[in-house]
């Protein structure tokens, strides 16, 4: 991602890792992040490439670079949710994210939740479990998870915050946006960029995104 002004790209240096695995989701944080950097400060974006392999390796490169100790991550994109009654362009903050690896709590749920309802009115903003999945899950299978008591799945956020606390203590999170739902399955995923609301959605998250970063550095009381 170009820095305004001609200034260099930020990097993990700068204090805040945003990882996504598409295309269709990179294009629509760069399409939010016009002027972002400017108005909420700066951040990495890294398209880290689809499933929990490709997740853990992109993220772990990008941590080994010099001052990224410091830098909070932050997994994105869109998700399967598990619950009936969600729907497409809801939001789903995780409390916690978990694969067969084990759960990595996250920092700061309730804030970035809150957060997010106010940068897009009017949208359900869900918090709880976040499970990973290697492959698209569908039918029976989501009813599976749900019964482990997780809210929705995706293949990318456990992997992502996995590797971000393996080598040390930073602030992590997970917010995804439903595309499908046990009402609403989608088909394929071509589909979110012909009309779903799910592209808008994601490109209105980053100022929630850096409200949530502000907060992480502040000292615990």
């Amino acid at each position: 991602m170009s820095a305004p002004g001609g200034a260099r790209p930020a990097g993990p240096e700068d204090g805040l890792l945003i990882a996504c695995a598409l295309r269709i989701e990179q294009a629509a944080l760069r399409s939010g992040a016009r002027g972002a950097a400017r108005a909420h400060g700066a951040h990495t974006l890294l398209r880290t490439g689809m499933g929990p392999r490709a997740a853990e390796r992109a993220v772990g490169h990008a941590l080994e670079r010099p001052g990224a100790g410091r830098a909070a991550v932050l997994a994105t994109g869109f998700c399967a949710g598990l619950v009936p009654g969600m729907h497409p362009g809801d939001l789903v903050v995780a409390r916690e994210t978990r694969d067969p690896r084990g759960t990595v709590p996250c920092t700061g749920t309730e804030l970035l939740a809150e957060a997010l309802a106010r940068a897009l009115p009017g949208r359900t903003v869900h918090t709880g479990v976040l499970t990973g999945s290697d492959h698209v899950v569908r039918g029976q299978e989501r009813a599976e998870l749900r019964a482990t008591g997780a809210v929705a799945v995706d293949m990318e956020s456990a992997a992502t915050l996995w590797t971000a606390v393996r080598g040390g203590g930073r602030p992590v999170a997970a917010v995804r946006v439903i595309v499908d739902a046990p009402d609403h399955e989608l088909v394929r995923i071509g589909t979110v960029r012909g009309g779903i609301s799910a592209f808008r959605v994601l490109r209105a998250v980053l100022p929630a995104f850096h409200e949530w970063h502000r907060s992480s550095l502040l000292p615990r009381r």
